[in-house]
């Protein structure tokens, strides 16, 4: 099935979802990156398996659209690896979310992600998820404050 035929069958809602992340590259694109219409449907069906996967729903446009832009700008992505990065920040972000007990906002846990993954993570998707992610989540699961702010020197 070809993209046009599946625009096709996808409703309503996911028409405008993929309207709304592709206007992103009007943005996105001043730092050489660029989001067609078959990775947009990748990203969309990567987060429909990462919300169901974590047992979470979500309304509105998702956090797609902020993961672009919060990410767009880091040093340690670029055009060839943008779909799979973008990918894995989602599932990262879900499951961190559900980690952290909902108790960061989706600003915060994102803010978090961006300053560690640029900072501290130089880039390593997997030192991200499993290191300074998991301490902030431990941490906020065992009740200590700290985390609330921007503190991630602490690791």
């Amino acid at each position: 099935m070809n993209d046009k035929m599946f625009l096709r069958l996808i409703g309503q809602n996911e028409k405008t979802q993929l309207q709304t992340i592709i206007a992103c590259n009007q943005y996105t694109k001043k730092f050489g990156l660029s989001l067609t219409e078959q990775d947009v449907l990748v990203l969309m069906n990567d987060r429909k398996s990462s919300l169901k996967e974590q047992e979470r729903i979500e309304f509105g446009e998702g956090i797609l659209p902020k993961l672009i832009f919060a990410f767009c700008d880091s040093p340690y992505i670029y055009q060839e690896n943008y779909v799979d990065v973008i990918g894995r920040l989602q599932d990262i972000f879900y499951y961190y979310k559900n980690e952290s007990m909902d108790e960061l906002s989706d600003d915060e846990l994102l803010d978090y992600m961006k300053e560690l993954f640029d900072g501290k993570c130089e880039g390593s998707l997997d030192y991200l998820e499993e290191t300074c992610l998991e301490h902030i989540s431990r941490e906020i699961r065992a009740g200590r404050q700290g985390f609330t702010g921007g503190d991630t020197d602490e690791f």
